[in-house]
């Protein structure tokens, strides 16, 4: 949707009120601001979206036979 900004000053406060989808504002015809619905801007979760990301670099769990300075007295 396209206004003007004479039309979005008259009208913001219902503009606002019922946004529901994109909102370009123009001055002069010339787009200047664009005004989103913040729950568009929601990512939105994916049932197994990181399914296949885990990558297993070996056993944590053993020990590493390595020697830590913590360990030293």
């Amino acid at each position: 949707m396209e206004i003007s900004m004479t039309q979005f000053k008259k009208e913001a406060p219902q503009i606002l009120n019922d946004l529901s989808e994109e909102i370009v504002i123009t001055k002069r015809g010339t787009p200047i601001a664009k005004i989103v619905p913040i729950d568009s801007r929601k990512p939105k979760a994916v049932p197994g979206g990181l399914r296949h990301t885990l990558i297993e670099m070996g056993d944590i769990l053993s020990p590493t036979g390595e020697k830590w300075d913590a360990c030293e007295e």
